[in-house]
């Protein structure tokens, strides 16, 4: 029986990644190279300091270890006033619906993102009390495609791992949640998504009887 459904967060309650994107290109131009969208989606899904080794790594340069976390930092106060400014109507089309149907069914709901900036922004779009958990990157000690913040998130919610369904947008997050024994829906296309269980364009699209169906689907497979 389905009883806990745990969202990562940028591309699938929200769009941030135009800010991210924004605040690391704004980095490269300081270090002397160009960063474009494309290099963007490289970063989904993953962690600050893993999204620094991309960057450094598209425009050919050496740090450093020691000048990292000033490197990972700059970027991440940038990428802070950004979202300070976020707006409640930037939710993605149909979360806070689906959100509240979960809620309304007595499922869990649990946040796994990678992002160290997720209760302020869940604080912005006014639904952090929509949420019984909440894992970020505070939390964790490995980034995706690692499954530790999918199962840090079923702990937190006192549910086992197989009793969940995942949202993700990002190839590293549809292996983190296989790795954790969990079924992924997919936000995206298949070209982006291909082992992902199921998949939609936007969570308008999901409600509370079609993802038990996809789970109990799956789970007989």
């Amino acid at each position: 029986m389905l009883k806990g459904v745990i969202f990562d967060l940028d591309g699938v309650i929200v769009d941030t990644a135009k800010y991210h994107y924004l605040a690391w290109k704004r980095l490269a131009n300081e270090l002397g190279f160009e960063f474009k969208e494309s290099d963007n989606e490289r970063l989904k899904g993953v962690s600050r300091m893993q999204s620094l080794e991309f960057l450094l790594e598209t425009g050919g340069k050496t740090v450093p270890d020691e000048k990292k976390d000033a490197l990972a930092t700059k970027k991440n106060t940038w990428y802070v006033e950004f979202i300070e400014q976020l707006r409640e109507d930037e939710i993605l089309t149909g979360a806070k619906e689906f959100l509240l149907a979960l809620r309304e069914n007595g499922i869990k709901i649990s946040l796994g993102s990678a992002s160290k900036n997720s209760p302020l922004i869940l604080e912005r779009l006014k639904i952090a009390d929509l949420f019984d958990a909440v894992v970020d990157g505070r939390d964790t000690t490995r980034g995706k495609p690692d499954p530790q913040v999918f199962q840090i998130g079923a702990q937190k919610l006192g549910l086992q791992c197989d009793e969940c369904v995942v949202f993700e947008d990002a190839e590293a997050g549809i292996e983190a949640a296989h790795a954790a024994g969990m079924i992924a829906v997919g936000i995206g296309e298949y070209a982006n998504l291909p082992e992902a269980d199921f998949l939609i364009n936007d969570l308008s699209e999901m409600n509370v009887e079609l993802i038990k169906m996809i789970y109990s689907t799956n789970k007989m497979l």
